[in-house]
């Protein structure tokens, strides 16, 4: 048994949804199916104590005193309770349904910073954790390098593989953004949500945004924040890549 095209990952991200997003028909259980016994291959083992970062924009401030009176105030990170998602109040995100926190992760700080996206002066709160115990995670980032690609005809079994799970990657990858809409997430989700019923820790795949890797945990307990740490934007820099033929105004169109 295998995945039936290369394409099963955006033929499943089709329906869940635009047609049966929560009772799913045998496409959709199919394909479950087969991400379920392809993720064995993608286990990978974080060993208790490893250490993991996790950024938000913003800031504490901390009164400073001349004489015994106030005098001005200094920007200080975000107390430690404040690092992690509150309790049932936790909003739609990439892995996670409005309302069960995930905690969201990077390999490094640089990682975490860029994911929130700050602008030049922004203040950023930094989070060190620690685990506290074995995870067991499902890497999706095995083919990130992979590319696009595109097949006239079906492939090998192994290529269609690669192909569904360079896709699933891609959907953990890319970046929240306010305009999204609350469908977009429903895949993620979904394959999230099959991972955790197996007992697996958390997903891993590649940051978009920068070089390092972000992790979702779906237990909030198994890390411990151990450091807070206070970081400005100092320079942010963008790179273009034109993906499309350019129109070309002539004559009178001008």
């Amino acid at each position: 048994m295998s995945f039936r095209s290369w394409q099963s990952y955006r033929e499943f991200s089709r329906e869940v949804k635009h047609g049966n997003r929560y009772i799913h028909g045998a496409n959709v259980t199919e394909f479950l199916s087969q991400v379920l016994m392809t993720s064995k291959e993608r286990i990978r083992t974080v060993q208790t104590g490893s250490f993991f970062w996790r950024a938000q924009l913003g800031n504490d401030w901390k009164p400073v005193y001349v004489n015994g009176n106030k005098n001005t105030e200094e920007p200080v990170p975000f107390p430690p309770g404040r690092m992690k998602p509150v309790k049932f109040s936790a909003p739609e995100e990439r892995a996670n349904p409005k309302g069960i926190p995930y905690l969201y992760l990077a390999t490094d700080k640089e990682t975490a910073m860029s994911e929130v996206r700050p602008w030049i002066g922004s203040y950023i709160s930094v989070g060190q954790f620690k685990t506290l115990k074995k995870l067991h995670l499902i890497d999706c980032s095995i083919h990130h390098d992979r590319g696009v690609v595109f097949f006239i005809d079906e492939p090998s079994e192994k290529e269609k593989e690669q192909a569904v799970w360079a896709d699933i990657d891609k959907a953990f990858s890319e970046p929240v953004t306010m305009s999204d809409k609350s469908s977009d997430y429903v895949p993620t989700q979904i394959i999230a949500e099959l991972f955790k019923n197996e007992g697996f820790d958390g997903v891993l795949y590649k940051s978009a945004l920068s070089t390092g890797f972000n992790l979702v945990l779906f237990d909030m307990n198994s890390v411990n924040i151990i450091n807070c740490f206070l970081y400005e934007a100092k320079q942010i820099s963008f790179s273009f890549e034109e993906t499309a033929i350019p129109y070309f105004v002539t004559g009178s169109e001008r």
